[in-house]
């Protein structure tokens, strides 16, 4: 068979989502599959966050009525420091608390009040409940700031993976727990899904059993008018190709509807290895952090 009529005889792909077939997207979404270290930094996770609550004073309140809404703050010790508010990832069902303290040796270093912000996840939460709780948390730090001890003029959220579409959706969902336009100074999103329309086609719609109006509700690339302070976008060059993509759109439509933005490629970090740089004094997304907190 000549080789022009042999490629048209072939089976078209079947493109579900952008030029996705289904299997490259389901692979896209599946992040460990493009980290072989990913195993080894979640359990990092954990046992840096443990020895940070060894090493540090820490004060937990719950911002909510469920068990799971809760809030650690290590304080640096100065009043009217600065806060970095930390939203973890983990795909909207995996990690806690205990797995997010990471970065809080470095920050309460550098005279910075570090938090950990807490939520309930999939299966005893659904992914509009979970931005419904991170807004309550920002609300409630902001509400209780002189009772803390933090200023509340200099408030940095930041979110990894899952953690920064929750705070990307936080700051743009319309929902009665919103965040008070301009409250935060600053958002760092690291590594997050910013149209929920892709993931819901892959293999994790499954589990986030989203409606088409709350996959409108809650992409927060759908409701930037709603967006009241500056935005970090940051995503490493060995990410997903998807994740890469949601990155770099994100950024173009924040800066396309006039707000102000910034785009940050990690060199030769995957979706796991930029997060290790929140916890590094002098990493990447540790020094956008306190860059943000200076303007």
């Amino acid at each position: 068979m000549h080789p022009r009529e042999e490629a048209m005889s072939r089976p078209k792909p079947e493109y579900v989502f952008l030029d996705y077939d289904q299997a490259r997207l389901d692979l896209n979404y599946t992040q460990s599959a493009w980290a072989p270290n990913a195993d080894a930094i979640i359990a990092w996770y954990r046992s840096a966050s443990i020895a940070a609550h060894e090493r540090l004073a820490c004060r937990s309140f719950a911002y909510g009525e469920t068990p799971l809404e809760r809030i650690d703050l290590f304080s640096a010790g100065r009043p009217g420091a600065p806060l970095v508010v930390y939203v973890h990832g983990g795909a909207w069902r995996m990690l806690d608390r205990m797995d997010s303290a990471f970065a809080a040796e470095a920050f309460v270093a550098a005279g910075i009040d570090f938090a950990v912000l807490d939520f309930a996840s999939i299966p005893d939460a659904r992914l509009p409940d979970m931005v419904r709780q991170v807004q309550r948390g920002i609300g409630w730090l902001l509400r209780n700031s002189a009772e803390l001890g933090f200023d509340s003029v200099r408030v940095v959220v930041v979110g990894h993976s899952s953690g920064a579409h929750l705070v990307a959706a936080a700051l743009t969902a319309d929902t009665p727990e919103h965040v008070i336009p301009g409250s935060v100074r600053a958002a760092l999103c690291a590594s997050g899904a910013y149209d929920l329309q892709g993931t819901m086609l892959s293999a994790r719609g499954a589990y986030l059993q989203l409606s088409a109006a709350e996959i409108d509700a809650f992409s927060p690339i759908r409701h930037l008018s709603r967006l009241a302070c500056p935005m970090v976008v940051a995503y490493g060059s060995a990410e997903t190709d998807e994740y890469r993509r949601q990155a770099t759109t994100f950024h173009a439509a924040l800066r396309a509807a006039g707000k102000q933005s910034e785009l940050v490629l990690a060199e030769g970090h995957n979706h796991f290895e930029i997060s290790r740089t929140l916890g590094e004094s002098g990493g990447l997304l540790f020094c956008i952090a306190m860059r943000a907190l200076q303007h």
